[in-house]
């Protein structure tokens, strides 16, 4: 496997600093050395990297990067998932934050108006027959105050 053409697939997406994190984590726990790591060691380098996945979740970030169906992660498609994983990471950060906006005093909750608000003015033309739509589905249509649990599942409803 050649070191500088997974550099040059990741350029524009990776520091040489990131790629070489990635790099020391994925070479520290391939223990054998043949070029992969199971769904064990994944488990071992996602804790050392500040991750705590369930194996029900390691099993799925292999499978969503196992482009050879070989069962095991080779480095380039580690580097695919850390890339996936980050940016994961990096929407929930975003949404926790958008939450804690609105819920300027950390009471826990936001009201269904305030996302009202959000949605009317947030560069979009959204209808208010979306925006009660969007309430409905949720089950907030006439409910007040929102979780940021609830918040989450209203804005991304795949989770």
């Amino acid at each position: 496997m050649s070191r500088p053409s997974i550099k040059m697939d990741f350029e524009n997406k990776l520091t040489e600093e990131q790629i070489k994190e990635y790099e020391d984590a994925f070479n520290f726990f391939d223990k054998d050395k043949n070029g992969y790591i199971t769904t064990r060691e994944l488990g071992a380098i996602m804790r050392s990297l500040g991750q705590n996945p369930t194996e029900v979740e390691l099993q799925e970030m292999v499978n969503e990067v196992d482009y050879d169906g070989n069962g095991v992660v080779d480095f380039h498609e580690f580097v695919n998932m850390m890339i996936n994983q980050n940016n994961n990471t990096l929407d929930q950060e975003e949404l926790l934050e958008a939450f804690r906006t609105f819920d300027g005093d950390d009471k826990g909750y936001i009201f269904t108006s305030e996302i009202r608000y959000v949605l009317r003015h947030m560069g979009e033309n959204i209808s208010e027959q979306v925006i009660n739509d969007i309430l409905k589905d949720s089950n907030h249509g006439k409910k007040r105050k929102v979780t940021f649990e609830e918040f989450e599942k209203m804005v991304k409803p795949e989770l």
